[in-house]
């Protein structure tokens, strides 16, 4: 099942990503240049990493899950590094700790 969601809700949903993560493990992520897409999903760059430099963080609508991408970008070229599924918002920072090798909480 397909589900259409206005601009609105897609905003709404990118913000609720972007609070579970949480405001400090963003501000040590060193992340910026966040946006959302027309499926509500959340991306942004981090820096200090050297696997990774990419996030972007998806809402399974049906399973009220998320699903996870972190890639590398250079130039004009992305690498897709590790895909995650099937998480439950207190596991963001996990995963993105496990990819990136930064810490998100003291």
């Amino acid at each position: 099942m397909n589900q259409t969601i206005t601009r609105e809700e897609a905003r709404e949903t990118a913000e609720t990503i972007r609070q579970q993560i949480g405001g400090k493990a963003l501000y040590m992520l060193g992340a910026k240049n966040f946006s959302f897409d027309a499926d509500g999903s959340l991306s942004f760059r981090i820096r200090g990493s050297k696997k990774v430099n990419y996030i972007k963080v998806t809402l399974d609508r049906g399973m009220d899950l998320y699903n996870m991408e972190l890639g590398k970008i250079w130039g004009y070229n992305y690498k897709v590094v590790a895909e995650e599924t099937g998480l439950y918002f207190d596991m963001l920072c996990t995963m993105i700790e496990k990819h990136s090798g930064l810490y998100t909480s003291l």
